[in-house]
């Protein structure tokens, strides 16, 4: 298994896994990456900063996630509770793994991933934020070491439960 920087040839593919999701989430009643979001535009901004990251078994990109060491800004206030750490942090965004390809763990291969890149630049510390909703991904990061710290809001004032690992 390969954990590579995303092209521009790969957008058409995670277009395809971030729709898998979006199905999904509409079928759950999650109020999740609907509007349109994320769309193209927003995955080839990604690869142009160099945000944009694969998972890749034989050749197949089978997830996808978004990595960036800039901060974000919707995290500058968070409330019901308080970040773990003042450190640098590593933020993850738009994380997905192919339908066909759920349940073997990968979307944990994805965060293993991400820690061996925060280490590589002496960062310590991963956010994310989820829907109230997302049960599944609070599963996932509760598995994998974070713990949730309260609630965000995103620019358009969506409400989200902020998440964060040190490592």
């Amino acid at each position: 298994m390969e954990f590579r920087r995303t092209g521009e040839s790969d957008i058409n593919k995670i277009m395809n896994i971030i729709r898998q999701a979006q199905d999904y989430f509409k079928e759950e009643g999650i109020d999740q990456w609907q509007n349109n979001y994320p769309n193209s535009e927003i995955i080839k901004g990604d690869v142009e900063k160099g945000y944009g990251y694969v998972l890749v078994e034989e050749g197949e990109i089978i997830g996808t996630v978004a990595v960036s060491f800039d901060g974000e800004k919707t995290y500058a206030k968070i409330y019901d509770g308080k970040w773990i750490s003042n450190f640098d942090y590593a933020v993850i965004h738009r994380m997905a793994v192919d339908s066909n390809f759920k349940g073997q763990g990968l979307a944990s291969i994805i965060i293993k991933n991400i820690e061996k890149m925060c280490l590589i630049r002496d960062i310590h510390s991963m956010r994310i934020d989820t829907h109230e909703d997302n049960r599944a991904m609070q599963r996932l990061l509760e598995k994998n070491g974070f713990q949730c710290c309260g609630i965000i809001y995103l620019e358009d004032n969506s409400k989200r439960l902020a998440f964060e690992k040190l490592i």
